[in-house]
């Protein structure tokens, strides 16, 4: 692990300082408060950690499961929520209910999905190829969030394919709108999360867009990649999602690396096994022992990633329900285990590019601003 540092300059979201300029991405199904908070007690408190997606439409009905992914730890500020629509009504109405009965701090826009069911209906990485829908929607939240002194930012990808590169007009468009900052996936919606991500267009970005911060988010698997990511780039901050899959510490090698100080080394197995606890312990306060338990098998793997452990204790890992099982299978670990070299690199999704679903006609005209038809019936997470 090389200890390069960086002294990035202070990032300001509107009002808020993020420091250092680090943002936990939010992930569907993984950044929920438990997480979060374990990635805060990793980091500093004054980074940023952004809730799951939730789509508009589903705040402005009261979906029960959407209301219960909009919880934020007691001390958690500011509460960064992502929103997904497709629609500007949808928006002013979510943002309004969010203002007026003060449910979060901080909007992130989502442009950058590029699950086929989201992009299918033009939503997600699909939504920036119409201008002028896009611009719409961002103003809708804007103006809906100014009274509440609630800043916006926009998140989007690269663009559709290779062909259809949407990035510098929705930076563009973003700042004019009153974005106060933007973050670029650097892959289109064709790459999936599969592949590299493409950092020059992030410093493409940061000529066009002047006013406000630009983020990177990409292929940030270690303190060092993040450190290269701004220097290469001259971004203003980095976005980190898949790279802290099993790995909350990641936020203090950040931290270290962004501050100057020496990036420490990984955890060892015992270690893992006070954070699995720990990580554990929180989703049971967050969703009830039984489905807290339950929701931490899918991290397993990415915990144990690379540490000498036998199949069968592998498998009974993936397979716990209670805190006490937790705790006897902790004990069976070798606790002096070091972190593994192989531990490093890509984890969670990876997949393989393909063709990008879109609606009929949807290449026709970029100007056409109509609102996608049922494009935001599906529920939040997804």
């Amino acid at each position: 692990m090389g200890h390069v540092t960086t002294s990035a300059q202070p990032l300001w979201i509107g009002p808020y300082q993020v420091e250092p300029a680090v943002v936990l991405a939010p992930m569907a199904g993984i950044t929920n408060v438990a997480f979060r908070t374990l990635c805060r007690e990793f980091g500093s408190p004054t980074s940023l950690y952004v809730c799951e997606m939730v789509t508009a439409r589903a705040i402005v009905e009261r979906d029960p499961k959407t209301l219960e992914m909009m919880t934020f730890g007691p001390d958690e500020h500011p509460r960064s929520l992502q929103l997904y629509s497709v629609d500007p009504k949808n928006v002013t109405d979510a943002v309004t209910m969010i203002t007026a009965e003060g449910l979060a701090d901080h909007l992130d826009m989502n442009f950058g999905c590029p699950v086929p069911k989201v992009t299918r209906k033009g939503g997600g990485a699909a939504l920036p190829y119409k201008r002028r829908l896009f611009a719409e929607i961002v103003r809708a939240a804007v103006r809906a969030a100014e009274p509440a002194g609630i800043p916006v930012t926009v998140k989007f990808r690269v663009g559709i394919d290779d062909e259809h590169h949407t990035y510098l007009d929705a930076g563009r468009i973003a700042e004019a709108e009153g974005a106060v900052a933007v973050a670029l996936h650097a892959r289109t919606a064709a790459q999936r999360y599969s592949g590299q991500a493409d950092w020059s267009h992030i410093a493409r970005l940061k000529e066009a867009v002047t006013t406000v911060p630009v983020l990177g988010n990409g292929d940030i698997f270690s303190a060092d990649d993040a450190v290269r990511m701004v220097a290469s780039t001259g971004c203003d901050g980095v976005v980190v999602g898949r790279g802290c899959l099993g790995r909350p510490w990641l936020f203090r090698e950040l931290h270290a690396a962004f501050t100057g100080q020496p990036v420490p080394a990984g955890p060892s197995l015992g270690e893992v096994g006070a954070i699995l606890h720990r990580h554990a312990a929180l989703l049971a306060d967050h969703l009830g022992h039984e489905k807290g338990l339950r929701d931490l098998r899918k991290h397993m793997a990415w915990y144990l990633r690379g540490f000498p452990i036998g199949s069968d204790l592998r498998q009974a890992f993936a397979l716990i329900s209670s805190l006490q099982e937790l705790a006897d299978l902790i004990g069976k670990l070798d606790a002096d285990a070091p972190y593994p070299a192989d531990a490093e690199g890509p984890r969670g999704r990876q997949g393989s590019p393909g063709r990008v679903v879109l609606p009929e006609g949807w290449l026709d005209d970029p100007e056409d601003a109509a609102v996608p038809v049922g494009a935001e019936v599906m529920h939040s997470g997804g």
